[in-house]
């Protein structure tokens, strides 16, 4: 029954955190929110008994988060960090809001096609161990090396952008 409490209380925090990231106009803000959003899924994986992904979770993400907001301070001009700027127009709104729309019909059609919500549940369990040598092997079908060439590449990728971010107009 405990359990149940807290898996409630963790999925109410991360819904309405991942609404108020999506909806607000301050960056700052939105990464303060997916913070939370982040953590409440660590939560859940601690609530899971899996701590080596809930730790995972916390050092890798939230981690990531926190550069957001050094970019978020370094990258965005003054006026968007106060929120001076102009705020997003109705129809752009509701047009996303039916992108989304589509997209969770698609979603659902095709999971309602193949069949993958109506296979009943098995309680079988995968042992941590095997999932801890999936992320951290060298293997076929182990993840350390294809996270290391994307985190090669996510960085590349930010030195690139503060580059251009911070090049001197010579006029």
């Amino acid at each position: 029954m405990g359990n149940i409490v807290m898996f409630t209380i963790i999925a109410a925090v991360i819904v309405i955190s991942a609404l108020l990231c999506v909806t607000t106009t301050r960056i700052m803000r939105a990464a303060t929110y997916m913070l939370f959003v982040l953590l409440g899924v660590a939560g859940i994986y601690f609530l899971l008994d899996y701590t080596y992904l809930g730790a995972a979770q916390i050092a890798v993400y939230a981690g990531g988060v926190t550069m957001i907001f050094v970019f978020a301070i370094q990258l965005v001009s003054k006026r968007s960090l106060q929120g001076l700027e102009e705020r997003v127009k109705a129809s752009k709104m509701i047009t996303g809001g039916l992108a989304a729309l589509a997209g969770l019909v698609v979603v659902s059609l095709i999971l309602f096609k193949t069949g993958y919500l109506t296979i009943a549940p098995t309680n079988t369990e995968v042992p941590m161990k095997e999932i801890g040598m999936a992320l951290v092997g060298a293997g076929k079908y182990q993840y350390v090396l294809p996270f290391e060439f994307i985190s090669l590449f996510l960085l590349a990728c930010i030195i690139g952008g503060l580059a251009i971010a911070r090049k001197e107009d010579k006029a």
